[in-house]
Parts: structure tokens; sequence; C-alpha cells
């Protein structure tokens, strides 16, 4: 199954039916008066979440959906069937959006929940809801309205507490291995991970979080490089972000070098993601001599200004990992509780999820045309064509 995490769908919902237009006619009855009957309603269209899927990728390939329309009313007061509703299942996380107007329909973060984005038509009225006692023969009726329709993206961002971000080969993938059972692809070469990887961390019984891998960013991402910055909009829902930094490159690359291209990166994407709560993740330590790592250590801090927590792991023996698992639980629960007792300073997170979910949006956009552009100019004409990196053979893994 391909991993496809942005789609655009049409929807239309159902037109309502038509008021019917009929007088009763039985023997022996005269002037029976007016029996149309009313329309139905046109259907609606609803997404609903659910936690079985992980991708959109049926919506690459059936963009478009309409609810069924209204019966019209009959005779003998017989009112028109109501068209039936839709209901699209989409991902957990799905965040929907109208294309015309770029208003957020709703984020849909909760498995079971529905969000109405077509309201189908109201029902027509037949002639007998116009009679009285000076119109005895009505012939009015009304037609049903015109269903909602709307031109929508959907964007599926993953569920997670914490997220890791660093280079290629910095051993997100072998860290998320070390404090859960995912076992995303480790190797030693540059773009193992292709995706994002989930996966679930339990401390202890009964107190667990969920923590995000994706592909690592390299030098000039924002500008294409690699493959780009596009999933890093999967960290926008995370509490706090770990910075991973590879004390000893394979490549002979500097360690100091490394984490400065992330923090510039991370800020070209999203300021406000950049002002996230981070922690300093000092990878690798095993590989570096004794006599070196205080130095080593010291010199990414500094180079860094950094002012947060900062850890020291070895991710391949597992080295480091409980304490800094525990301590994030820790965070995570003091921040809900905190949230809870405060509505404002929960409003205030949405607001600055929301923010940075705006900023990678225009960010990723500005990328994806200036790709268009200089696949315009390699050909020397016109493209219309939509620049799409958006499919994988690759799944998310996530795993209890």
């Amino acid at each position: 199954m391909k991993f496809v995490d942005e789609a655009p769908i049409y929807v239309q919902a159902g037109k309502g039916g038509n008021g019917c237009l009929s007088f009763r006619r039985e023997k022996f009855v005269e002037k029976g008066g007016p029996d149309g009957g009313d329309g139905g309603d046109g259907g609606s269209v609803y997404l609903e979440a659910d936690e079985s899927l992980n991708t959109l990728v049926d919506y690459r390939y059936q963009p478009r959906y309409s609810a069924e329309s209204g019966q019209p009313g009959r005779g003998r007061n017989c009112t028109g069937a109501k068209g039936e509703d839709l209901v699209l299942k989409v991902p957990v996380g799905t965040t929907v959006i109208d294309v015309d107007t770029g208003e957020t329909l709703g984020d849909m973060t909760e498995a079971g929940e529905q969000l109405l984005v077509a309201q189908g038509g109201w029902h027509g009225l037949g002639n007998t809801r116009f009679k009285s006692s000076t119109n005895r023969a009505p012939r009015q009726t009304t037609n049903g309205t015109l269903g909602e329709e709307r031109n929508l993206k959907l964007e599926l961002k993953v569920l997670a507490d914490v997220g890791m971000l660093g280079l290629p080969n910095a051993g997100k993938s072998t860290f998320i291995r070390a404090v859960s059972a995912a076992k995303p692809k480790v190797a030693n070469y540059p773009f193992t991970t292709l995706v994002p990887n989930l996966g679930v961390v339990q401390v202890q019984r009964h107190r667990s979080f969920v923590i995000a891998d994706i592909p690592g960013l390299i030098e000039g991402a924002a500008e294409g490089a690699g493959l780009g910055i596009r999933f890093l909009k999967h960290l926008t829902r995370c509490r706090v972000l770990l910075h991973l930094v590879d004390l000893a490159p394979f490549d002979g690359s500097n360690a100091v070098d490394n984490a400065l291209a992330i923090e510039r990166e991370l800020e070209a994407f999203s300021p406000t993601l950049a002002a996230r709560e981070r922690w300093l993740v000092l990878n690798k330590t095993d590989l570096v001599p004794a006599a070196e790592l205080e130095q080593r250590c010291n010199e990414v801090v500094e180079a860094l200004g950094w002012q947060g927590p900062v850890f020291r792991v070895a991710a391949i023996r597992g080295e480091g990992t409980d304490v800094l698992s525990g301590r994030l639980m820790d965070y995570l629960e003091e921040r809900k509780e905190e949230e809870t007792a405060n509505p404002e300073l929960a409003e205030a997170e949405l607001e600055s999820q929301r923010q940075m979910q705006r900023e990678a949006r225009e960010r990723i956009e500005e990328q994806r045309e200036a790709q268009r552009a200089k696949r315009r100019a390699a050909k020397g004409q016109d493209d219309d064509e939509d620049w799409d990196d958006d499919d994988h053979d690759v799944d998310i893994e996530y795993r209890p």
C-alpha cells in the first residue's frame, strides 16, 4: 500500500426532491382536494475518522463523490424518500480544507468523529401545503434546493506526542526501535526512512506515548534537496521535538555543522515550529572515544546556544533511552494536566498548531511551485501537470 498524506477531492450533496402537484380522484368523492406530497431531503456528505486507515491513497484514484438525491413527492400525500447520506472514511489525524475559500473545516483527531462537509438540499413542498380556506385547489409547488458542492483538500498529519528530527543516519529509526516495538528499516546509508514511522513507548503499565520518526533533512531541504520538507508537517501536532545529533557521522562530516543545518532548515520551514519545545539528544556516544566525548558534546551545545534539556544516548545499545523516555512521559503528563486545568492554555496550544500548519502549507506549496517552474524551464514549454511527490510504496508502521 502506498503512503499518501494529501488528496484533493470534490464532494456534491444530493438535491432535494420536488414537491408534487396532485388532486384526490376517487369514485363518489367530489372535489377531493389537493393531495400532493413533499419531496425528500437530499443526502449530505460526511467525513468520518477511522483508526484502521493510515493513508489517503484511495482518494487519489477516486476524487469525486456525490450523495444520493431526494425523491420527488407523490399523490395521496406521499412524501418522497430522503437521499442516503454519504460517509467517507479518512484516517485519524486528517485536516479538511475548503480549497476555494481556504477555510479549515475541521481537524479530525478522534476515532469515530464525523464532520459535515456538504449539506444536502432541502425538500420541495407539495400543493397540499398551500391549501387554505380561500385557496381550495392550489396549484403551487416548490422545487427542492441544490445540495452543497465543495472542492476539498485532505491533509493527513500523524498523531504523535513526540517527534524526532535530524539528518539522515542520525539514528532516529534506531532510537524508535530501542524504545518501542516498531521496526523501521535501519541501514548505513541515507534515506532508509521514506515515510513517517510511529511507535508506542510504554514507560510503565498504563503510561505510554506515541513517538514519530520522519525522513531525515539535509542542507537545502527547503529548496527541495533530498526528500525536501514535506514530511515536517507531521511534527506540527507533537508537543515536544527531539533533535537528534550524530556525534560520530560515518561520512566524516562535522556534528556541529550538521546540527546547525537542521536549525536553519527548521527555521526556514516554520518559525512557529522552530520555537516549539525541543530537546537535544546527542546520539552514538558509544562510537566516540571517552577522552573526546565531553568536548564533542560541549561543542554542539555551545554552537547551538542550547538552553533546553540535553541527553546523551547510544540508541543501538539502549543506553540512556529509558531515562529520556521517562522524562518525556513526565513532561507530557504535566502539559496535559496544565491544559485540563486551564482552558485558555489548551486553546493557545490549538492555535499554535493551526499556525504551524498554515506555515507548513504555505512553505510546501512554495516548494512545489518552484519545482514546477524548474520542470517547465527544463522542458522549454508550459507544463500544467501537478508536481506529485506524495506516493511511496511503504506504509506507516504503527505497532503497540
